[in-house]
């Protein structure tokens, strides 16, 4: 079922003209009675009757809100002119507010790609875009948003690890707009039949579970230990090689093997050490030192 559009005539004419026929009604029960006319009465009587009635038509349509007509159970359309407006009295009119809303999910504890319990929590900003499906396609729909918000939040957390050990892996910590394109794209598809719009979803709370946390950051704090050092040695191996070739092109030394495994040895150790070396002259030949 999608909405229909249902054009509702501006209330403030119509209200003018019910109060016109009112009086000029009044005016006529009065000369009526006058005129002892019986029939009369009863016409004048019967005509305020279903002018009272026809009151009942009048409504307001605020801003960024729609309103349902149902006649009898049936949908007749959806009025979004706002105002004051009229309509068939006995129309049941439902209101529903197409502004923008936003809600925080509640932190969610699940298994990421590589099976580590992480806690989660998303901010979905949405809005209803076809007043019918959401009145008459779900039976809540404000409960169906978060509730099929939360499941595609758990079914997208599911999908990836927490963080990713091969490098350019999307992962939820480090890949921030391919996660947020991902997880929108997910609660849209599952509120795609409630007649509701996701403006953006993203992550709002992202932790391991406390019982590995503390294992986890014990793990993080290796692996950046593990890349630091990569990193050192590669630079501190350009060193040495830039080093020794610079030494054999202007001639300033001639080393045997033996001499270039110890200066390579000495100089690894002066750029991969943690702590500052303490230098040792050599006062004697290159071969006593």
């Amino acid at each position: 079922m999608n909405e229909r559009r249902y054009s509702a005539p501006s209330g403030i004419p119509a209200l003018i003209g019910l109060i016109v026929l009112l009086l000029a009604d009044g005016a006529w029960f009065v000369y009526s009675i006058q005129s002892q006319s019986v029939w009369a009465i009863i016409v004048a009587i019967l005509i305020a009757i279903v002018l009272l009635i026809c009151l009942g038509g009048f409504f307001t349509v605020a801003p960024n809100e729609g309103k349902v007509l149902q006649f009898f159970g049936r949908y007749v359309g959806t009025v979004r002119d706002s105002g004051p407006r009229w309509a068939n009295p006995f129309y049941s009119k439902r209101g529903v507010s197409l502004r923008v809303r936003n809600f925080e999910s509640s932190k969610l504890k699940v298994n990421d790609a590589d099976g580590n319990p992480i806690e989660i929590a998303a901010i979905v900003v949405w809005q209803v875009v076809d007043t019918a499906e959401a009145l008459f396609q779900v039976n809540d729909y404000e409960d169906f948003v978060h509730i099929q918000s939360e499941s595609a939040l758990r079914q997208m957390a599911q999908t990836y690890p927490y963080d990713s050990h091969d490098s350019g892996a999307v992962s939820l910590r480090s890949h921030g707009t391919e996660i947020t394109d991902h997880l929108q794209k997910e609660i849209q598809e599952r509120l795609a039949s409630a007649g509701v719009k996701v403006i953006e979803a993203r992550i709002s709370h992202l932790a391991f579970a406390p019982e590995i946390a503390q294992a986890m950051l014990q793990r993080q704090q290796a692996g950046a230990i593990i890349a630091a050092r990569t990193r050192i040695v590669e630079g501190a191996v350009s060193m040495v090689e830039m080093a020794l070739d610079q030494l054999k092109t202007r001639g300033v030394v001639q080393l045997d093997e033996e001499r270039k495994a110890a200066m390579v040895s000495n100089l690894l150790v002066v750029l991969c050490g943690e702590r500052g070396t303490q230098p040792i002259v050599n006062t004697g030949t290159l071969y006593t030192g």
